[in-house]
């Protein structure tokens, strides 16, 4: 019923999900959510959304400015030139025009992150460092004890 390049192009459409999905998670930071209550869990979740929007917002307009593939740009490097030109941005004393000036500088800034085309490339996820030998904080600190640790590394009781 669908031909193979229609099933090729929502399969690399699917993989694009999953790169955005990475993108929120590792780049904006939301791979660890801080909130305790569910009420709170979830406006830190909409936030974590809206930041994303915004910046995917300002690469679709560097991109057409640059008659470049929104595809091709590169997440972090937004995320980077955004906090590089943020206290341009927001100086109180700033003409509106020197302002549309600024955030032109801020698109052009965006569009010069470009991710080169990497066919066939594969990137399994793996945690490069390992995990220090400690307990974990289950509660807090003035009430915790202690515990020995396996290996080489004992602590002292408190």
């Amino acid at each position: 019923m669908y031909t193979a390049d229609a099933l090729a192009d929502l399969y690399f459409q699917r993989w694009d999900v999953e790169l955005f999905f990475r993108d929120i998670k590792t780049t904006i930071g939301m791979d660890i959510l801080r909130c305790k209550t569910p009420d709170m869990v979830r406006k830190e979740i909409v936030m974590h959304l809206i930041a994303y929007n915004c910046i995917r917002y300002l690469m679709i307009e560097a991109a057409q400015q640059a008659n470049e593939q929104v595809r091709r740009i590169s997440f972090k490097g937004s995320v980077q030139a955004l906090r590089q030109w943020e206290p341009h941005l927001n100086q109180t004393k700033i003409s509106h025009r020197e302002q549309r000036r600024l955030i032109q500088l801020l698109y052009e800034s965006i569009a010069d992150y470009i991710v080169p085309e990497r066919s066939g490339r594969s990137e399994p996820r793996a945690v490069k460092r390992r995990p220090k030998p400690y307990q974990l904080l289950t509660a807090p600190r003035h009430e915790m004890k202690v515990a020995l640790h396996r290996g080489k590394y004992h602590a002292k009781a408190a």
